[in-house]
């Protein structure tokens, strides 16, 4: 097999775009984890009864969000 002299640019380049999919990832999979876990409908969840629980929830979100896209930001992945 030929060697080819791009070959370690394109691998470089590649994987810089890889460590972004995967920090966008992680990014939406907090807030999501939270969506879906509200989403699936106990009866048994006293944030439900809550007059700030939803607002809560969104904060838990948003902040999250934050604080990853933060992380990844000082790492250079984003």
């Amino acid at each position: 097999m030929p060697k080819c002299d791009a070959c370690p640019v394109v691998s470089l380049a590649q994987n810089e775009e890889v460590k972004k999919i995967s920090a966008w990832a992680a990014i939406l999979f907090a807030p999501t984890l939270i969506g879906t876990i509200y989403g699936m409908n106990f009866d048994h969840m006293p944030e439900l009864g809550w007059r700030l629980g939803y607002p809560l929830a969104v904060a838990a979100m948003v902040t999250m969000g934050a604080v990853l896209y933060i992380i990844f930001k000082r790492k250079g992945w984003l």
